[in-house]
């Protein structure tokens, strides 16, 4: 037998609103569900201006759900329609301008926003223990936000679309065997058409969509579990008061709420200006070859993808017959080091060597080529970051503690993924190729070398409490 129903019982004077909160309350937990997951969830008192790029990403979902479910109502999922209705979105429909450049200029800044989210993460070593799911759900969002991207890059129909859209299809055919037939399954016709337009409307709009949106639920549900991490990288439950909180930590509301409406207002401000003023930002946001109907005759003379993708995308094209000899030299110097500097069991180094030595014989010209291996380093670039807590060994959290050459090591990598994602957008010229190579190096370099240096230099120690001024 169930419980018996227990109605809250009010002072027949309380206000409605009140009333109506408890009649829902007992239904429904809708205040307990608003304190745990905020109104009391209580965070460290530390934070600071990145931590703020979360709440933001929220802000940016919002603001896609609600303009898409408005273009879908007035676009047509149709090769000879597509851009015709995108044009009379454009033009014909009330505030339509407006709501296609929130969607296109969302997209970006929803990038923007992921990016410094990461970055904050990556300074503040928020994916170590016991923050490890917190960080793959975050990365699987991640993945899903660049399937979602690449699922709506399609269907403007433009020139640039289309052509994109077959450049990123066809890198799918490199794969050995199945290569073909998953482009075309993903295609739905042997060429970009009519079929694969319909298709990525449909996972743009509906299947990534709930993914997605389950897994920012989750990552959010895994993050209130565990509590968040600070600056300083210090586990503030270890230390509690009296009340069984943290002694560093406050209420999210209203300390921290009231924090995130100035942010928001600063992000609103910001993200206003480049939709009223420059939502094509100079070709970034909106290329210009996408104002022309997609025409499967005419290539254009510079295909490359939106901004966003483009530092992987730079990894992809700087993967050359010529670079893969480099590439399988650095592979057996890293075993090399590994035998000499690791120490993992004997069973494990043999495991990764003969490893190793398969995919040098892959590597070779006469059994795979480049353009296989450039697709593979292209989904490694991305994949790779899903490691980070198992790559990351140093004895402290944040960059604050770490010695000095650290944040040296940290400004490189920052800086290879700038210049990958500038290369990117412009033609592959023989020098631009060289320094693509050489960042794509670096970039790897930081992660598969991190299990050692993280681990190297004089480390400062940590405070017993969070560092934290009034202001």
């Amino acid at each position: 037998m169930g419980a018996a129903f227990k109605e809250t019982k009010l002072p027949a004077n309380a206000p409605k609103s009140q009333k109506a909160l408890a009649w829902i309350d007992d239904r429904f937990p809708l205040s307990k569900l608003w304190q745990e997951q905020w109104g009391r969830y209580y965070a460290p008192k530390n934070f600071n201006v990145w931590y703020i790029f979360g709440s933001l990403a929220m802000l940016v979902l919002v603001i896609q759900i609600v303009t898409g479910i408005f273009l879908t109502m007035h676009y047509k999922p149709d090769s000879n329609l597509a851009f015709g209705s995108v044009e009379y979105i454009m033009k014909e429909v009330p505030w339509g301008w407006l709501v296609r450049y929130m969607h296109s200029t969302g997209a970006s800044a929803f990038f923007i926003v992921v990016y410094l989210h990461m970055t904050r993460a990556l300074m503040y070593g928020s994916y170590r223990k016991p923050r490890e799911l917190i960080w793959l759900f975050g990365f699987a969002t991640f993945l899903c936000l660049m399937a979602e991207a690449f699922f709506g890059y399609l269907l403007p129909w433009g020139q640039m679309s289309y052509w994109g859209a077959q450049v990123i299809v066809n890198l799918f055919s490199a794969i050995p065997v199945i290569g073909q037939d998953l482009s075309l399954w993903i295609r739905g016709d042997y060429v970009v058409s009519d079929a694969t337009l319909n298709r990525f409307f449909a996972f743009h709009v509906i299947a990534i969509p709930l993914v997605l949106l389950g897994l920012v639920a989750a990552h959010l549900i895994a993050l209130h579990e565990v509590g968040s991490n600070n600056p300083d990288g210090i586990e503030v439950k270890e230390n509690l008061g009296p009340d069984g909180h943290g002694v560093d930590t406050i209420p999210s509301h209203p300390y921290y709420t009231t924090k995130d409406f100035f942010g928001v207002s600063v992000f609103l401000l910001i993200y206003s200006a480049i939709v009223f003023f420059a939502p094509e930002m100079g070709g970034y946001f909106l290329e210009y070859n996408n104002f022309l109907p997609a025409d499967s005759l005419k290539t254009p003379p510079h295909i490359a993808p939106t901004w966003y993708f483009t530092p992987f995308y730079s990894v992809l094209r700087a993967t050359t017959s010529d670079f893969m000899w480099v590439v399988m030299a650095g592979l057996a110097a890293y075993v090399v080091f590994i035998w000499l500097r690791s120490r993992l069991s004997y069973k494990t180094k043999i495991a990764i060597t003969v490893l190793a030595v398969l995919v040098e014989i892959g590597m070779l010209p006469q059994v795979l080529d480049a353009k296989f291996w450039g697709v593979v380093l292209f989904g490694s670039a991305v994949v790779i970051l899903a490691l980070l807590p198992w790559l990351d060994h140093s004895p402290v959290r944040s960059i604050r503690y770490r010695p000095g050459w650290h944040k040296a090591v940290y400004g490189v990598f920052f800086v290879c993924f700038l210049v990958l994602g500038y290369l990117g957008t412009q033609l592959p010229t023989p020098a631009y190729t060289l320094i693509a190579q050489l960042a794509t190096l670096l970039y790897f370099s930081f992660f598969l070398l991190m299990p050692w240096w993280s681990t190297m230099g004089r480390f400062k120690p940590l405070p017993k409490r969070v560092t934290w001024t009034a202001h």
